[in-house]
């Protein structure tokens, strides 16, 4: 795709993003949208943020099931950048105004320690390189209209990167099987989403190789002090004002947030 395509897709999205106004699919405009076109319309927009004083404090990993990876007719995940105006404490009230559709989604979140570098990455790699893990709640937002989003979408509209919450604690990875601990999202006080992080590839642990090592191949390494977001182990919840949701993963603890 031309730079000025580039540009032009990127920047509309950011404007999506800032004035809270959906665009049409970018696929629908674009059929030949290719995955690398795409994650050159992401950074555009990303660009922008960062030119408005955000900085990135991390990266978040979408696409890790099987069930969304069928629906987008992919067999990889995708790949966000996490921007410090995202970012909400345990028990935050979050502002539905400030986004389009959120949904919400219960994950793992890494705090690396040490910076990863691939290609070449193990999970033992990343397990040493993890400071903690903690249970975190992700609100993805789409600026694409109704979510009518093929993978070349979402990828363009930096993996539908809304808000997350963190807990205000975590744990060693190494001292838990994390692809048999157990979540359980409750909106208002009932269960609405249970789920496993063999959800996410079979391990959250997987999802973080697969991105140092995609990363690194593009020459650029994860850095110890960042957050990485891997993967959804729940179907998405909308999120509506007056919602009060906790999401409980066994042996990491709890989050929880309210929309507003």
């Amino acid at each position: 795709m031309e730079a000025e395509k580039i540009d032009h897709y990127g920047e509309a999205l950011h404007q999506a993003l800032v004035n809270s106004e959906p665009v049409e699919p970018l696929t629908e405009r674009e059929p030949e949208l290719t995955l690398d076109d795409a994650y050159q319309i992401q950074l555009r927009m990303v660009q922008r943020q960062l030119d408005a004083g955000q900085r990135v404090v991390g990266k978040k990993i979408g696409v890790t099931s099987k069930a969304v990876q069928d629906m987008l007719n992919v067999h990889q995940p995708d790949f966000g950048h996490l921007l410090d105006g995202m970012v909400y404490g345990q028990s935050s009230a979050v502002p539905v105004s400030q986004m389009i559709r959120p949904k919400a989604e219960g994950e793992i979140a890494f705090l690396l320690g040490r910076d990863l570098e691939g290609p070449g990455i193990t999970n033992a790699d990343v397990l040493r390189a993890t400071e903690l893990v903690m249970p975190c709640f992700e609100i993805v937002d789409s600026r694409i209209r109704d979510w009518r989003i093929r993978i070349q979408d979402t990828v363009a509209d930096n993996a539908s990167c809304g808000l997350l919450v963190l807990g205000d604690s975590g744990v060693p990875p190494r001292d838990l099987d994390l692809s048999l601990c157990g979540l359980v999202l409750e909106r208002n006080g009932a269960v609405e989403q249970t789920g496993a992080g063999a959800a996410a590839m079979g391990s959250p642990v997987n999802c973080v190789t697969w991105l140092a090592n995609t990363l690194g191949r593009l020459g650029i390494p994860l850095k110890a002090g960042e957050v990485i977001l891997s993967g959804a182990l729940t179907a998405m919840v909308d999120a509506h004002p007056g919602d009060n949701m906790r999401v409980a993963i066994g042996g990491l603890g709890s989050v929880s947030l309210r929309f507003v």
